[in-house]
């Protein structure tokens, strides 16, 4: 039985995930998750206590693809500064699809941060987890200050993602990537770093 709890959980939460990205959270009701999950109101509500819950789980999700599909893109790329301009191929890439929606830590935000400490929470999490990251890929280079890179390639990223969102196009992406490169010359990160 258990099993089949976590079954239909994951099912709420992939549902959610899909309406929640695609739509904004305040225009999905749990009425429209319900439905679109196929599973009751009382199930529904047993998997996640409340609506909050359920978008603070979306949120953790999100993170986590968003982390694993990153990774994932930069895997096999050996040179440093191509890692971190792979970032940007990846957000255009990404950003070309039919289901780009932009940040759904920016939206989520920009929706709730009024009203809820745990989207709040979620999406710190987030960008901090994505600083930490770029701050290891700075680190890999010879840049003079990789946690100020860190912080510039971190802002940048989100300008290209709010930028690609708006205008419905994945140039964006790649004004950040010649912009980044701009950041990685006058860092220093051009150069390998030393052994």
């Amino acid at each position: 039985m258990e099993t089949e709890d976590a079954a239909e959980c994951s099912r709420v939460l992939a549902v959610a995930d899909g309406l929640f990205y695609a739509h904004g959270i305040q225009a999905v009701g749990m009425d429209r998750i319900r439905d679109a999950a196929g599973v009751s109101l009382k199930r529904l509500y047993r998997c996640f206590p409340s609506k909050a819950a359920l978008v603070e789980a979306y949120l953790r999700t999100r993170d986590e693809w968003a982390r694993n599909e990153l990774s994932a893109y930069l895997t096999g790329i050996e040179s440093p500064r191509e890692r971190i301009l792979g970032v940007f191929d990846w957000l255009h890439a990404w950003a070309q699809g039919a289901d780009f929606h932009g940040c759904a830590f920016l939206n989520a935000y920009g929706e709730l941060a009024s009203g809820s400490e745990g989207v709040v929470r979620a999406v710190r999490d987030h960008k901090s987890a994505l600083r930490r990251y770029l701050r290891h890929l700075a680190g890999t280079t010879a840049a003079r200050d990789p946690e100020t890179l860190a912080a510039q390639l971190a802002l940048l990223l989100d300008g290209a993602l709010s930028g690609a969102h708006v205008s419905g196009t994945a140039a964006p992406a790649l004004d950040a990537r010649a912009v980044a490169a701009t950041l990685l010359d006058a860092s220093g990160a051009g150069r390998p770093a030393p052994a």
